[in-house]
C-alpha cells in the first residue's frame, strides 16, 4: 500500500482537517480536543478510530510534538512552501482507518466509510450510498409535525383568548350587577333614612311647638297669678274696713290652669319600628365580626400577675394577652360595682371590684337597691367604644348592659330581668352552654363555658359583643341595636357565685358621662 502524504497523516479522523490542539488518547490515536469532546457528548466513550472502549472519560493530554508539526505545516502553506502533495485529490474526505475516499454510509456505526471498511470493520453492516441516506433523512416529516403543532398551538392560544375575554366580560357583568344592586339598596336605605329623619323632625317640631304653646300658657298663668297676688297684697294694706270689703268683692281670681296636655314622644312608631327591624337584620348580616377562634400562640405575659394575698389591691387582668385582646384593650375601662344598687345578699370587696352572693343579708333596704340578685356598675356610657373583662367563679351568672331605668323590684318568681325587656341585653353563662337574652327572647349558643369573659360596647354603630377568653379568644355573640340612652354594665349571679371586674393598669379613663348608677325615679 502506498505511503500516505504527510498532510493526510496530520488530519483529524473526526473533522478530517488539520489538527487543532491535538490530544492523545490512551490507545495512541490523536484527535482535535474539541472534536473528541463533542464526539463523546454524542456517542459512547471510546476511540472513534479503533473502537477501544473506556470505562470513563480519559484525561486528555496535549500532543506537543504533533501540534508543532501541524503549526509548521500551516506556516509552510502560508508562505507557499507546502510539502509536495502526493497523488490523488487531497480535498476529498478520506477514511481515518484506510486513507481511502469515503464513499458509503454505515447505518450500523452511523458514520461514513470507505470501500476497505466494507471488507474489514463494517462487514455485515447495513450500508447505503450517502445521497440515498440523505434523501431518507430529509426533514419533511419533522417539518410537517412542527407545522401541525404550530396550528394546534395557535388554536389553543385562540381558545385561551376567548376564555379570557369570556372571564373579563363575565366579571364586568357581575361587577355591574353587584354595583347596581348595592346602589339600589343604598338608594332605598337613603330614602328610608330621609323619610325616617323627616318624620322624626316633623314629630319633634310638632311636640316642641306644643310644648312652646304650653310654656307660653304657663307663663301667662304665672303672670295673672302674680297680678292677683299683687292685688291681694295691696288690698290687705288698705286701713279702711269698708273699703276693704267693697274692693274684695271686685277681686276675681284667675281661672285655675287646666291639666297640662301630655307630650308623648313615640320612639316605637310603626314606620320607625319597621325600619329598626330592617336595619337590625342588615346589621346582623353585615356588621357581625367573623372572628371565630383565635390562637393564643403569640401570647405575651400579662402586665401584672394576680397576687391572692394582696386583698386590698385592685384585680389585674390575669392570664396571657393575644393580639385580638390587645386590640380590644385599647378601649379598656376599669369598672367598679355600685354598692347602692347591690342586692342585700351581695357582699362587695376589693374596692367595689368584686361581688359575692352570700347567704346572709349585708345591706338595708333602699329604693335604688335591686330586690333581684343583680348589681349595676357605677360607670355608664353614652358614646364611643368601650371594653371590659370579668372573671366568674362558676356558671349560673349573667353578664349584660342596661338602661338606668331597669326595674329593681322582683315580680312573681323572677330572679333576674336582664334581657327580659327591650332596654337590656344579656348573656347567661350556663353549665353546658350560653343563652343570649333580649326583649324576652333567648337564643341558645354552643360552647363550653369558661371563667374569663370580655365585653365590647361600640355605641357609634350600636353593637354589643361578648367574648370568651379561655382557653382561646372566641366571639360568642353580637347584639346589634339602637341604643337610645346611656348604658350601664349589669350582672346577675346565683348563690355562692363571685364576679370580679378585672382592672388593667394604665387603662385610659372614659372621658364621657360617668357617675354612680342612681335609682330610677
Amino acid at each position: 500500500m502506498a505511503t500516505l502524504p504527510l498532510e493526510e497523516k496530520l488530519l483529524c479522523a473526526i473533522c478530517l482537517e488539520l489538527y487543532r490542539e491535538a490530544v492523545t488518547l490512551p490507545c495512541g490515536h490523536n484527535f482535535c480536543r474539541a472534536c473528541i469532546i463533542n464526539y463523546w457528548n454524542l456517542q459512547e466513550v471510546d476511540c472513534p478510530q479503533c473502537r477501544t472502549p473506556f470505562a470513563q472519560r480519559p484525561e486528555l493530554h496535549k500532543n506537543g510534538a504533533l501540534c508543532d508539526v501541524v503549526e509548521t505545516l500551516r506556516a509552510a502553506e502560508w508562505q507557499g512552501a507546502a510539502p509536495e502533495p502526493g497523488p490523488g485529490p487531497t480535498s476529498a474526505a478520506r477514511c481515518p482507518r484506510h486513507g481511502w475516499t469515503l464513499e458509503l454510509y454505515c447505518r450500523t456505526e452511523k458514520q461514513c466509510i470507505c470501500c476497505a471498511c466494507t471488507v474489514d470493520q463494517c462487514q455485515g453492516h447495513q450500508r447505503i450510498l450517502p445521497d440515498v441516506e440523505r434523501k431518507e433523512r430529509e426533514l419533511e416529516e419533522q417539518l410537517e409535525e412542527n407545522r401541525r403543532q404550530s396550528i394546534q398551538t395557535k388554536e389553543k392560544l385562540q381558545e385561551l383568548q376567548q376564555k379570557s375575554k369570556k372571564i373579563q366580560d363575565s366579571a364586568q357583568i357581575l361587577t355591574l350587577a353587584v354595583s347596581n344592586k348595592v346602589t339600589a339598596l343604598l338608594r332605598v336605605l337613603e330614602t328610608q333614612r330621609d323619610m325616617a329623619l323627616q318624620n322624626i323632625e316633623q314629630e319633634k317640631a310638632a311636640l316642641l311647638a306644643q310644648a312652646g304653646a304650653i310654656r307660653q300658657g304657663l307663663r301667662d298663668h304665672l303672670e295673672r297669678l302674680a297680678q292677683h297676688i299683687q292685688q291681694i297684697q295691696e288690698l290687705q294694706s288698705c286701713p279702711d274696713d269698708l273699703s276693704f270689703l267693697q274692693r274684695s268683692l271686685l277681686l276675681i281670681p284667675p281661672e285655675p290652669w287646666a291639666p297640662m296636655p301630655s307630650l308623648k314622644w313615640d320612639e316605637d312608631s310603626a314606620p320607625l319600628n319597621k325600619l329598626k327591624r330592617t336595619l337590625d337584620q342588615i346589621c346582623q348580616l353585615l356588621l357581625k365580626d367573623e372572628i371565630g377562634t383565635v390562637s393564643l400562640g403569640d401570647a405575651e405575659p400579662s402586665l401584672k400577675e394576680h397576687q391572692e394575698h394582696e386583698t386590698n389591691s385592685l384585680e389585674p387582668i390575669p392570664r396571657p394577652v393575644c393580639n385580638l385582646r390587645k386590640k380590644l384593650t385599647q378601649n379598656y375601662r376599669n369598672l367598679t360595682f355600685d354598692p347602692l344598687t347591690a342586692n342585700h345578699y351581695f357582699h362587695l370587696s376589693r374596692q367595689n371590684q368584686r361581688v359575692k352572693h352570700g347567704f346572709r343579708s349585708q345591706h338595708t333596704a333602699q329604693p335604688g337597691r335591686f330586690q333581684l340578685w343583680q348589681v349595676l356598675c357605677a360607670q355608664g356610657f353614652e358614646a364611643g367604644k368601650h371594653y371590659w373583662e370579668v372573671e366568674v367563679s362558676d356558671h349560673s351568672v349573667t353578664l349584660g348592659v342596661t338602661y338606668l331605668g331597669l326595674a329593681r323590684q322582683k315580680q312573681l318568681r323572677q330572679t333576674d330581668n336582664i334581657g327580659r325587656n327591650p332596654y337590656s341585653w344579656g348573656l347567661r353563662v350556663q353549665e353546658k352552654g350560653y343563652e343570649a337574652w333580649h326583649n324576652g327572647e333567648a337564643q341558645q349558643l354552643p360552647g363550653k363555658p369558661g371563667n374569663l369573659f370580655g365585653m365590647e360596647l361600640d355605641l357609634p354603630i350600636g353593637r354589643l359583643s361578648f367574648y370568651s377568653l379561655e382557653p382561646q379568644v372566641q366571639l360568642l355573640h353580637v347584639f346589634n341595636a339602637f341604643f337610645m340612652e346611656p348604658l350601664y354594665p349589669v350582672f346577675w349571679l346565683c348563690e355562692d357565685r363571685t364576679i370580679t371586674l378585672c382592672h388593667l393598669p394604665g387603662a385610659k379613663p372614659y372621658s364621657g358621662p360617668q357617675g354612680e348608677a342612681l335609682s330610677p325615679s
